[in-house]
């Protein structure tokens, strides 16, 4: 059996994405892997509506879970799936976590923090830059997130038609 791809990582921060929006978030999953054996060390989804919390982005619920699964706040050389572009907050705790790689989807060109706005990793003052890759699965990332955000508009437009 081959090993896992970013691909597959991919696709499983995917379904993870997909889950948020089921719950009514913002579609963005994010899976943590360790590269050195494969294997996922935690996962999560957007929830900062569900959570009442404006922090809780895909990436820091998952870098919670890694966190506690090891014991340790430092994520090192751990690898970063996530949908979405990270933003500018996301990208801080990814650096002050020590996370190796982040490979992300979608760029998000409005509210990005890594490929666009601050480009966070390239700033003087970041102490820690792991390597990055944008555009896996972009198409898919970005139509999931197309949809939903289509469907609330239409939804709002609705709810203001009946009033």
């Amino acid at each position: 059996m081959a090993a896992p791809t970013d691909l597959d990582f991919m696709r499983r921060a995917l379904v993870l994405a997909q889950a948020a929006a089921k719950a009514g978030e913002a579609p963005v999953g994010c899976v943590i892997v360790d590269p050195a054996t494969n294997a996922i060390v935690a996962e999560g989804a957007n929830r900062p509506i569900g959570a009442h919390d404006p922090t809780a982005h895909a990436e820091i619920v998952a870098m919670r879970a890694a966190a506690e699964a090891l014991g340790n706040y430092r994520l090192t050389g751990l690898s970063l799936y996530v949908t979405l572009e990270p933003c500018a907050m996301c990208a801080g705790a990814i650096s002050h976590a020590r996370i190796g790689r982040v490979v992300w989807g979608a760029d998000d060109a409005k509210g990005g923090g890594v490929a666009h706005g601050p480009r966070f990793f390239e700033q003087p003052t970041c102490h820690w830059r792991p390597e990055v890759q944008g555009g896996v699965l972009a198409a898919e990332a970005a139509a999931l997130l197309k949809t939903f955000f289509q469907a609330r508009r239409t939804k709002g437009t609705a709810s203001m038609r009946e009033r």
